[in-house]
């Protein structure tokens, strides 16, 4: 008997070792056999560009096997996106932000018709909102989609320093953002509310915002750092 519990502990043990190992930025056998795709390696920037620029992501730099934004501070002129397009997608990611930080992802993004990526692709908004406290609006916090819908009360957001885990799921014009495990925001592109809002709020002079079904995932670089990791896709 006591030999059992002696094994027992040693399975568990090295279970637990492995588990402490195992790398980032990696796909199971069954995340590839169900059709996963994984966006960044965690060691260059294979696979993305800047927005309606080069590949040389300036502005972003590979630590601990996170993508991250730099301390700089364009306007937008350091987002990047995949070079892929995407149309109707599941993208898992995890990240974590710095004190007072802002950024966001993008999803069916589109170059050659606006200047900035804000302009013409909705955003997953990624915040402190902690730190950014009553300075923004629920629009503008974690979650939503940036000016437009926001997430519900009462999300669970892991404090400054810690990984989340954001889901965007976009299947035609239906589109959700998730927030470690838990549906935060759903909404219709291109419905009448969709439009009214546009109508109505920041995006009334962009044209061609929310316009392309097809398109590039990016990632926003607002002058704070921002770490991210593990960033999959699953086309639908």
């Amino acid at each position: 008997m006591r030999m059992k519990i002696i094994l027992l502990f040693l399975l568990f043990a090295v279970a637990g070792s492995n588990a402490q190992q195992r790398p980032e930025n990696f796909l199971t056998p069954a995340e590839q056999a169900e059709g996963w795709q994984l966006l960044f390696n965690g060691k260059n920037f294979e696979g993305w560009k800047t927005f309606n620029g080069n590949t040389s992501c300036e502005g972003w730099s590979i630590e601990e096997g996170c993508m991250v934004s730099q301390d700089i501070h364009t306007d937008h002129g350091a987002d990047i996106i995949t070079v892929k397009e995407f149309g109707d997608f599941e993208l898992s990611l995890e990240w974590k932000i710095t004190p007072e930080g802002n950024s966001g992802i993008f999803y069916r993004a589109r170059e050659g018709k606006a200047e900035a990526i804000y302009e013409i692709a909705p955003e997953y908004q990624l915040l402190d909102d902690e730190g950014w406290g009553s300075k923004v609006t629920d629009l503008q916090k974690t979650g939503a989609c940036y000016a437009m819908y926001a997430p519900l009360s009462g999300k669970k957001l892991n404090p400054v320093g810690e990984f989340n885990v954001s889901k965007i799921v976009a299947k035609d014009s239906l589109v959700q953002h998730w927030l470690n495990g838990e549906k935060i925001v759903e909404y219709k592109m291109w419905s009448e509310d969709w439009y009214q809002r546009k109508a109505a709020g920041k995006w009334k002079n962009a044209p061609y915002y929310g316009t392309e079904r097809r398109g590039h995932i990016g990632f926003q670089n607002h002058g704070k750092k921002v770490y991210i990791r593990n960033v999959k896709i699953k086309p639908l």
